[in-house]
């Protein structure tokens, strides 16, 4: 009988509805605000390519109307990290090479994307990097001797060995570990991001990460919840172009990575990754927008001049026409970024190569002072994951030295090299 009574009340509601004009927008709980109706099906797409933003010219020179976001004074600091990572890159890269660590992963073509975007940013930042961010490490004071201790899984490293070489950590730098599997570390620069907007900090949780990553769940995840919580929180991706050997054609069909900001209802803005000064100013109005409450999506349209890391070959996937282009005097950031030192009398050729030997000397000096140093206690392996060990864990590190102790010869040599064991 309900149904029935309900069919009529439906009738009586069209009878009258028939009765009056059709409105021309409404609004649904599933959307924001008032939408206008259509009587075409309409389906949408993307209306033409975002815009890049850029300060500089292949030349070096501001284009029209342009001005620098930063002093000179700045830009110097900048352009010395960018160089002395350059230096790091090679040296580190080659030892790989040479078998003295196990592996590297340079960032050669993205200095500009690392170092102009840290230098924007508070130091109060958290940043939650990807394994491409060396510049940021070093701009914001990691030393070169933290570098290679890393590197070589010594024992003053904060990760005490246990980690690949490359997965920098700094928190006291407020720079968190580089973690190997892709994507993790963005949902996390949100729950930051989110704490930092319910306790009233004004600093952001910031998460850097490549075109690959955001093929990962977890970008979708983070992004809608930056968006719908509005945490404090900057989305930095550099584009290069390659997801280790696959290219953005095969990643995606729609305008790159920053339209997806749109998308969750969000800013973004597309930068030449390769002008410094657009980097940093993208990057400072960026955090500004995040401190009234929208988060924000940067792209930066790089280029991975190396291979993705010294257990790849790019040589197999990628034309050798690309690669020369890319590394282009003024396409690539190294030598934009000193056209214009050297316009404004501010960089030479002296200081160029006087820097490349000093970093090459203190590179050379912490590999000698690395090597010396002993791996941290066999026993640190096992700390750090729990509050209080579970039994298990318990049990596996008994396990371990007794096997140690029955086979004294077979390991006497290798636990040499190997702290002893704190009480």
């Amino acid at each position: 009988m309900w149904r029935a009574l309900s069919r009529r009340g439906a009738c009586r509601a069209a009878s009258s509805g028939s009765r009056r004009s059709f409105a021309s927008t409404a609004s649904f709980a599933g959307l924001r605000g008032e939408v206008e109706f259509s009587s075409e099906p309409g389906f949408e797409r993307c209306k033409g390519p975002i815009k890049v933003f850029r300060l500089t010219g292949e030349d070096g020179k501001l284009v029209p109307g342009a001005e620098l976001p930063f002093s000179l004074d700045e830009a110097v600091g900048m352009y010395r990290t960018m160089l002395r990572v350059s230096v790091i890159d090679q040296i580190l890269n080659s030892l790989q090479r040479q078998g003295r660590i196990s592996f590297y992963m340079t960032g050669t073509g993205e200095e500009a994307a690392q170092v102009g975007t840290i230098a924007a940013l508070d130091k109060r930042d958290v940043v939650w990097p990807q394994y491409r961010e060396l510049g940021a490490f070093v701009h914001r004071g990691f030393t070169i001797q933290q570098v290679v201790d890393q590197c070589m899984g010594r024992k003053d490293e904060p990760g005490k060995g246990r980690q690949m070489p490359v997965h920098y950590c700094a928190a006291e730098l407020n720079m968190q570990a580089v973690t190997s599997p892709l994507a993790t570390q963005i949902p996390q620069a949100v729950g930051a991001g989110y704490a930092f907007r319910m306790g009233g900090e004004a600093r952001c949780g910031v998460s850097y990460f490549g075109d690959g990553a955001a093929s990962e769940g977890d970008f979708a995840v983070a992004l809608n919840f930056a968006a719908t919580l509005k945490a404090q929180t900057i989305f930095i991706c550099r584009n290069n172009g390659w997801a280790i050997s696959t290219p953005a054609k095969e990643q995606y069909a729609g305008d790159g990575i920053a339209v997806r900001g749109i998308a969750y209802g969000m800013p973004c803005v597309r930068v030449d990754g390769n002008d410094l000064a657009a980097v940093f100013q993208a990057t400072r109005h960026a955090r500004e927008l995040c401190m009234e409450g929208e988060p924000v999506v940067i792209e930066l349209m790089t280029y991975r001049r190396g291979h993705h890391s010294t257990s790849d070959d790019a040589t197999r996937y990628r034309g050798g026409t690309e690669v020369k282009v890319a590394a282009r005097d003024g396409l690539e950031p190294m030598s934009r970024t000193r056209m214009l030192l050297e316009a404004e009398g501010r960089w030479s050729e002296a200081e160029e190569e006087a820097l490349r030997s000093e970093t090459r000397d203190e590179v050379m000096s912490s590999l000698k002072i690395a090597e010396a140093k002993l791996y941290a206690p066999i026993s640190d392996m096992f700390k750090d994951v729990w509050a209080v060990e579970p039994p298990q864990l318990q049990r596996q590190r008994k396990e371990l030295f007794e096997h140690i102790e029955r086979h004294p010869e077979e390991y006497r040599e290798r636990l040499a090299q190997y702290e002893r064991e704190r009480s």
